[in-house]
């Protein structure tokens, strides 16, 4: 039996056209968060494409748990989310639709996408404080989100795979009630940085961490695509 897709993006100002290219399997919902300064839509030529506009609230993090909390109990049997442009951070993106699309590929529950898999700790010390956006040098309340929303101690660590991007199943989400996720979009209304940290646990949202520690190199970090300033003298990436 052919499975129902469907694209989430988390549009703020970026040029859509990309989405065009999509496999024709999947529905396409678009969030706008431009506001009247953003530039105008240009619908790609692609039928199946659904635009709503929200407030820019919550970065995609509101988005993504805005759509899940309307669409509880119409979701399809897999749901991709992604950026405004996927590409900076899954440069493969369109391949994976693809692969979702034609069988050979599938979320059970949860699939990163993405090409950096990382590192963090509770408070985003070692990635998000000494971040260049991040002159103020703030601490990420990770931790803290975690614990109030699966009610366990915080990991030492979270690994997880760099953009917020992913797609999950329609039984992945429904693992946790609705309420879940009313308690969570709470969280990206009242704290600014809360996107940051669902960043880093969005597959712990959705059920068991899916990174194994020891697939990553010493620093915490593994690469899935070639970075040429990394391989100077040396054979190979980590």
């Amino acid at each position: 039996m052919k499975r129902s897709l469907e694209l989430v993006v988390a549009l703020h100002r970026e040029d859509p056209r990309w989405i065009r290219r999509v496999p024709s399997g999947f529905a396409v919902t678009v969030y706008e968060k431009g506001g009247p300064d953003g530039p105008p839509f240009s619908p790609p030529s692609r039928e199946g494409i659904q635009r709503r506009s929200l407030p820019n609230l919550g970065r995609e993090a509101h988005t993504y748990l805005t759509h899940i909390l309307e669409r509880y109990d119409s979701l399809p049997d897999i749901t991709v989310f992604c950026q405004g442009h996927p590409f900076d951070h899954a440069p493969d993106f369109h391949a994976r639709l693809r692969a979702l699309a034609e069988g050979s590929e599938t979320a059970d529950p949860f699939l990163w996408y993405g090409f950096l898999d990382d590192t963090d700790d509770p408070c985003g010390r070692r990635l998000f404080v000494p971040w260049s956006k991040n002159p103020e040098r703030k601490e990420l309340p990770t931790g803290e989100i975690f614990t109030r929303l699966l009610g366990d101690p915080a990991p030492p660590f979270f690994h997880f795979r760099g953009g917020a991007q992913f797609a999950v199943s329609r039984e992945g989400v429904r693992d946790r009630p609705r309420s879940f996720y009313g308690r969570a979009l709470e969280e990206t209304l009242t704290d600014p940085l809360a996107a940051h940290c669902f960043e880093r646990i969005w597959d712990r949202v959705f059920g068991p961490a899916v990174i194994v520690p020891a697939s990553l190199g010493p620093d915490g970090v593994r690469y899935h695509k070639r970075i040429r300033r990394l391989e100077e003298g040396s054979e190979s990436i980590p």
